[in-house]
């Protein structure tokens, strides 16, 4: 298999995990090394459909979240970038994720939709870039921006959200020299993917999860609240632990500051794999988040 890097920085020390299922973050600075080298850390703070962005995200740095992610669409750019200029951290601390719009495919439009984002965030370059979806055509003119962008320094590492295995395989056969290093998507225990989770991990694509509590749908969940029972621990920290002992980088998305302490008090157990295993039987391919699915569409570039 893919080997996976976990760079934990407060210990200084890194581990080589071989197996998908044994991937132990052990805190908030836990990082998974992306195949261009940049160092992405595992738990982050969604911000989608956030009514006050500037003081979650201000909250979230607080607690010690250090990786946000934030997209045109979602017209917060501006509040995201506010609260991390006035949180004082170092520029370098924090992992910020923007994404491309399927409106703004095309040459010339992805350089103003970059600039624009770059402009609204108040930052001289962005971490993670994303293509949000396979939709909207000219993929591949949009995905040409993106890499020179990233040669030019204005871009760290550049991925894709959305993108089902047909469409990582008509990228990598047009560009087979600059692969995304991410692919982020719905993911959860009842919807667990697993097809395009191991087709990543086989090219070592790191797999991010949107929506991994799935919309709070499923918190009451009979199999879901018993195995949180035995832990000690709510519904929603069992859902994200699960990504995170997948090797998958989690999101998790909450305006309610106690909520923001509770999705990262998650580093003091880990899921035996018997229950990482029950947890994946719940998959009934549930998507809470993008419909029509955007991983069923053509793949047009």
């Amino acid at each position: 298999g893919v080997e996976i890097y976990i760079v934990v920085w407060r210990h200084g020390t890194s581990h080589t995990l071989h197996n998908m299922d044994t991937v132990i973050p052990e805190s908030l600075e836990s990082c998974i090394t992306l195949k261009d080298g940049n160092k992405m850390p595992m738990l982050g703070l969604g911000t989608y459909n956030c009514f006050d962005p500037e003081s979650v995200v201000a909250s979230a740095l607080k607690l010690g979240y250090r990786h946000v992610d934030t997209a045109t669409l979602y017209m917060n750019e501006s509040e995201v970038g506010a609260a991390i200029k006035k949180s004082g951290l170092p520029r370098e601390d924090i992992f910020v994720t923007t994404k491309l719009w399927y409106s703004d495919h095309g040459r010339d439009s992805t350089i103003k939709a970059f600039e624009g984002s770059l402009n609204r965030l108040g930052l001289d370059y962005i971490d993670l870039y994303l293509m949000h979806s396979p939709l909207g055509g000219k993929i591949l003119e949009s995905w040409d921006v993106m890499i020179e962008l990233q040669k030019k320094g204005k871009i760290r590492s550049v991925g894709v959200s959305n993108f089902n295995i047909h469409h990582l395989e008509g990228l990598k056969k047009a560009r087979p020299d600059n692969l995304p290093v991410v692919n982020q998507i719905e993911m959860h225990p009842f919807l667990t993917r697993t097809e395009v989770v191991e087709y990543c991990q086989k090219e070592g694509i790191v797999m991010e999860a949107y929506a991994p509590l799935a919309k709070g749908d499923k918190l009451n969940d009979p199999k879901l609240t018993e195995i949180a029972k035995k832990y000690g621990k709510t519904s929603a920290q069992i859902m994200i632990r699960w990504s995170l002992q997948r090797g998958v980088v989690c999101i998790p998305k909450t305006q309610n500051e106690e909520r923001l302490k509770e999705n990262i008090s998650i580093f003091d157990f880990t899921i035996s794999q018997e229950d990482m295993a029950d947890l994946s039987s719940l998959n009934q391919g549930l998507i809470t988040d993008w419909l029509p699915d955007p991983l069923q569409s053509k793949w047009e570039p």
